[in-house]
């Protein structure tokens, strides 16, 4: 089973398996990728003759011919043209030139299995399942920030070790690393050491320098770097590189191994067909539609180039009714005590594998009088949609390797490694989870239908009334409730002997509604956070003491917030930990008034000032002197490249200036920071946990001054 497909300029194909004694490379000589041309709509009758007769004449098409295929779940086998080329890069030019090379209407064809990336392709149609038969060998490979524009670096990290010298010292630790390891992939810290490296060793004059196990060929690059918008948020895609023999992880540019670890990656890779270099820069929503695809292969169905899934008919009412979201119970802000979490397990895919919820049977024609989904009238077909079989095996195999976890961490001297491998492979199952629900409603997904979002939501919140009701015959009342999981305390109203058992509600609820309901944790008190400017609760801001290990629990809050500074995270955990111990707010301000001592002195180390903040655009496209257009113009002065999507790290120094002055990058020796600024942030911070008692930051700085407010009870 190979672990990785080269495609050789030259026309080569090798597949490299990874063995005990290292990599064993067979070369494929016979492979020709094939996509299909249809007719766009079901039932158009189209004379694909004409359009086979070109493409037969095409010096890039090896052979046609005219076979049947569904091109859709809803649609029976038809009659389509099937189109094998000569290399994997010429599909998507020969399938657009589909309607250029024809006389049909423009719409009336279409293409199917066109735009799948090129390893998933082969594995795909070729039946090869790249999952690796041996233990994978890894070498990592970074530089320092300072050094990723530089032409010749002066400083590299080999497996762990750094290396200064010059570029020949650091090419021969490089090729002595390759040599010791052999690794079978290559973690970068940038994708753009490859290309760096291989530069370094043309300019000096290092002939026998290769990261590649082919002694004839280098690297290759497979992609341009590019930015892109994704709802709302702009990302940067970093140029991609191969080199033969070898995977490469980007860790600039990768999703699963950064949230997870290799265990996690290849337990997609088996379940995906994507090879460990494509799994790794793949998105949650490619990786998802891989694994879709493979099921509608299996079925005989094909993959459309572009959705042009309509959306069926519905009235005012209908229409009303399904635009509602998911369940959402506002939170009782202020502190609560003897609070008990309760989660639905998995609650969407599981509402699609329980109901049934499937674009393929979602309002069928066959039942179409039937009120399948609560709310909204909508059928379901009794045949078993496809959705179901994508989801139902990742939802076992989480359930059960989060139950292998319980059982290692219940033993007296549990596995660490082993429990690492778990915890990547669980980790990698619940993203492909957490994003099959959204999917549903993104309009470029390959087989997603909006029908089936609105439906699951409307299951949603009918599971989520019935809990809410079930708790509050229990005796329990419900403090807060989003999505998949409730809060709930005793009843104030109910005596505490009248409470029925929580284990024996939540059993009862299970079986009601066929969805396991689990017992998160169980909290001394949870506080529930207001918003800014407002009385409302915060839907996903709270914080709680949990009653087991004693630890906190935070969401929402600037210790959970990717851009909050070290030290800034650190007072604030340490004012929740003397909030729990005094439930004063008074010796809170205490301890901020000892931070901001701290700051004001000088006492903190500028290294946990540090701030990460993502840049959207460019530098000429901004118009206000933030502070990240101060980041980005002394980044340009040191000539360090920074894109949109990427981050950008800082020390705040002087906020009141508008020019590069006013911050520090995060590598250059910073010797003062802005204490104002920062005391800004530290109170802030504090009037998130304070604000469930009522104070805001005019309270808080009221207190740091010293001075009080008079009322009039107090002359009474």
């Amino acid at each position: 089973m190979p672990f990785t497909i080269d495609f050789l300029d030259d026309g080569r194909i090798l597949e490299w398996e990874a063995t005990a004694d290292g990599a064993v490379a067979t070369e494929r000589e016979d492979y020709t990728p094939r996509f299909y041309v249809g007719a766009r709509d079901p039932g158009e009758d189209i004379d694909l003759t004409a359009l086979q007769s070109v493409y037969d004449q095409h010096p890039d098409v090896v052979a046609t011919e005219m076979v049947t295929q569904r091109p859709g779940f809803r649609r029976d086998e038809e009659t389509v043209l099937a189109v094998d080329v000569v290399h994997v890069d010429r599909v998507t030019p020969l399938a657009r030139q589909a309607r250029q090379l024809s006389d049909y209407p423009v719409g009336n064809l279409a293409c199917f299995n066109v735009d799948f990336s090129r390893e998933f392709r082969y594995c795909l149609e070729n039946g090869v399942d790249p999952t690796p038969a041996s233990e994978l060998s890894t070498l990592r490979l970074g530089v320092p920030v300072t050094e990723t524009s530089n032409d010749v670096y002066g400083e590299l990290s080999v497996a762990g070790e750094t290396v200064t010298g010059s570029p020949t010292e650091l090419l021969s630790v490089v090729q002595a690393a390759l040599e010791a390891h052999d690794p079978d992939v290559l973690v970068c810290s940038t994708s753009e050491i490859v290309p760096t490296l291989y530069e370094m060793a043309t300019a000096a004059g290092v002939d026998d320098f290769s990261l590649s196990r082919l002694p004839d060929v280098d690297y290759q690059q497979l992609a341009s770097r590019s930015t892109y918008a994704s709802y709302g948020r702009v990302g940067h895609s970093p140029a991609r590189y191969n080199v033969p023999g070898r995977a490469i992880i980007d860790e600039s540019n990768t999703f699963f191994y950064g949230e997870t670890n290799l265990e996690g990656v290849l337990d997609l890779v088996s379940r995906s067909k994507k090879p460990v270099q494509e799994l790794a820069w793949a998105s949650i929503g490619n990786v998802l539609t891989a694994i879709q695809i493979c099921e509608a292969h299996d079925r005989g169905v094909l993959v459309p180039w572009n959705s042009w899934r309509h959306e069926f008919y519905k009235s005012m009412a209908t229409l009303h009714d399904a635009d509602r979201g998911g369940f959402i119970f506002a939170p009782e802000v202020g502190f609560h005590e003897n609070v008990h979490e309760l989660d639905f397990s998995s609650l969407y895919p599981n509402i699609i594998c329980t109901q049934n919820v499937s674009p393929d049977v979602i309002r069928c024609e066959c039942h179409r009088d039937r009120d399948d989904v609560p709310g909204l009238g909508y059928a379901i077909c009794d045949d078993r949609g496809y959705l179901v079989d994508v989801l139902q095996p990742i939802i076992d195999a989480r359930d059960e390797i989060k139950a292998a976890i319980r059982r290692e961490n219940e033993r007296d001297d549990p596995d660490e490694e082993r429990l690492a491998e778990l915890e990547g492979r669980s980790g990698a199952l619940k993203w492909i989870l957490v994003a099959c629900f959204g999917y549903q409603g993104f309009s470029n997904a390959k087989f997603g239908r909006i029908e089936c979002h609105e439906a699951i939501n409307a299951f949603a919140r009918e599971i989520l009334l019935t809990a809410k009701q079930r708790l509050e015959a229990g005796g329990w009342r419900v403090v807060h409730g989003i999505v998949d999981s409730i809060w709930v305390t005793p009843d104030p109203g109910v005596d505490n002997e009248d409470c029925e058992d929580l284990e024996r509600v939540a059993t009862d609820i299970t079986e009601e509604v066929e969805i396991r309901l689990e017992h998160e944790a169980h909290y001394d008190w949870v506080a529930f956070v207001p918003q800014r400017e407002s009385d409302a609760g915060a839907l996903t801001k709270y914080f709680g003491k949990v009653a087991v290990d004693g630890g906190f629990k935070v969401r929402g809050i600037e210790a959970r917030q990717r851009s909050t500074p070290p030290f800034i995270e650190a007072v604030q955990r340490e004012c929740l930990e003397v909030l729990d111990e005094t439930r004063s707010p008074d010796a809170v301000i205490c301890q901020l008034k000892a931070a901001i001592a701290s700051l004001h002195s000088g006492e903190v180390a500028p290294d946990q000032l540090v701030e990460r903040n993502r840049v959207s655009k460019p530098l000429e496209g901004y118009t206000q002197n933030t502070q990240n257009v101060a980041a980005l113009k002394r980044a340009r002065d040191q000539e360090l490249s920074v894109h949109p999507g990427q981050d950008i790290e800082y020390v705040v120094v002087d906020d009141q200036k508008s020019s590069r002055d006013r911050v520090a990058l995060a590598h250059e020796e910073v010797e003062e920071y802005d204490p104002e600024y920062y005391e800004t942030q530290l109170v802030r911070a504090v009037e998130s946990i304070l604000s469930p008692k009522g104070w805001d930051r005019t309270d808080i700085r009221r207190e740091l001054a010293d001075t009080t407010t008079r009322r009039l009870r107090d002359f009474c």
